[in-house]
């Protein structure tokens, strides 16, 4: 049977998902639904479903099993809420919510819930993320020691976008966050955080906002990450995980279109500039995780992402902020509940 999902919100990021589910074998696209409903009958013409009036119409439908939610932030928690009084399994776009007691009110409100919930860290099925971690695991590298992860975009969002995101560590960081803590495979105990606006100073002061950021983890037993963050990278989308251990170091790389390299007069080993941005860097990873979720439904697998993981990578985005408002080390426990 396939599982039927309803993509809420049609905006880039929905409408890649729209499509991936349409075209997943062990899925079909039964409805999709946005606030602004011409983009939403633009993708419904796209991919031969119909748009649904609301939100609501889709959680009240027979014909939907489950729900990938790609709507803004403010309203995923609400959207979590009422598909699980629905009874529809959730695949949510990160963050949760941008304020860390709104999702603690999400979390109490679903209790216990038996309903798959699943996360959109989509970086974890990254076919090369996820090969690094399965050898480290595999004892490759011997013990873990380090995680070293570079994730700089290729330019920066428009300002309608910045005002909206909620912030560099709760948009963008906390993908590298929930990374870290999926490599590390111990929680970071302390965070520190240095952040500014290079990039674009007065827009930065302006909307009380940074575009450059470097963050250092550690866990109880001493292991330590390194997350370095950058609005614009002009060389492109700049993608790369290391993890250093007591036998060695593995790497997780960047992708190219092809691997075609130059060698003349002027320049040795030149070759394609990195893939432009998310969509095309992990379209493997945003369809392997089309798979997991069909998997916890179908099958009851555990998520690999789970509720409680958005929870966590949100209470290291809020623990960087303080290091950073207070210029010190932080415990994450002067921020977790």
């Amino acid at each position: 049977m396939m599982l039927r999902i309803a993509v809420l919100g049609c905006g880039r990021i929905g409408q890649m998902h729209a499509a991936n589910v349409a075209r997943h074998p062990r899925s079909k696209l039964a409805a999709v639904f946005d606030v602004n409903s011409e983009a939403a009958e633009k993708v419904a013409a796209a991919q031969g479903v119909k748009a649904a009036a609301s939100a609501e119409e889709i959680f009240a439908s027979d014909t939907v099993d489950a729900v990938l939610i790609a709507t803004a932030t403010p309203t995923h928690a609400d959207y979590i809420e009422m598909a699980v009084a629905a009874g529809k399994a959730v695949l949510c776009e990160k963050p949760i919510d941008l304020s860390l007691a709104r999702v603690e009110a999400c979390a109490a409100n679903i209790g216990d819930t038996k309903i798959p919930i699943q996360l959109g860290f989509n970086r974890r099925y990254d076919p090369g993320h996820s090969a690094a971690r399965t050898a480290m695991l595999a004892g490759d590298i011997g013990e873990l020691h380090q995680v070293i992860i570079t994730s700089r975009d290729p330019a920066l969002p428009p300002r309608a976008y910045l005002e909206a995101a909620g912030g560099l560590f709760r948009d963008m960081t906390i993908h590298d966050f929930d990374l870290a803590r999926f490599m590390l495979g111990e929680e970071p105990t302390e965070v520190f955080a240095l952040a500014n606006a290079l990039i674009d100073p007065a827009l930065g002061k302006e909307l009380d906002e940074v575009d450059s950021a470097m963050f250092i983890l550690r866990t109880a037993s001493g292991k330590q990450c390194h997350i370095n963050n950058s609005r614009t990278a002009v060389y492109g989308y700049d993608q790369r995980v290391e993890l250093i251990g007591s036998a060695g170091m593995l790497l997780s790389d960047n992708r190219k279109p092809h691997e075609l390299r130059r060698f003349t007069s002027t320049a040795a080993e030149a070759s394609q500039p990195y893939q432009f941005f998310f969509l095309e860097r992990y379209q493997e990873a945003f369809m392997a995780e089309i798979d997991g979720f069909v998997d916890c439904v179908e099958k009851g697998a555990v998520p690999l992402a789970s509720f409680e993981d958005g929870r966590r990578a949100l209470i290291l985005a809020e623990a960087a902020y303080k290091s950073m408002k207070e210029a010190r080390l932080v415990r994450v426990s002067e921020v977790a509940a």
